[in-house]
């Protein structure tokens, strides 16, 4: 199983969406909260070329996306296989 990290926000329904998916996957990830740790935003930044808005999510060294990118891995059947590496 790939390391998982999402930077978000405690107040993003976005953030919670992508949360309870890889949840209901009983998926193990790193939560990275950039609203009380707004250094860790520039972070995000750097490693989401320039994206900004929250989720931002991270399978291994994969940038997926935001929740809508996500979700859409999961529709398509790919989300597993990113998982397992």
């Amino acid at each position: 199983m790939q390391a998982v990290t999402l930077y978000t926000t405690p107040i993003c329904p976005f953030c919670i969406a992508a949360k309870r998916l890889l949840d209901s996957k009983n998926v193990q990830y790193t939560d990275i909260d950039v609203m009380n740790a707004p250094d860790r935003r520039q972070e995000m930044m750097q490693r989401a070329s320039g994206r900004h808005t929250v989720p931002q999510i991270f399978v291994g060294s994969t940038h997926v996306g935001g929740c809508d990118e996500l979700h859409e891995l999961e529709r398509a059947g790919k989300l597993d296989t990113l998982l397992a590496g």
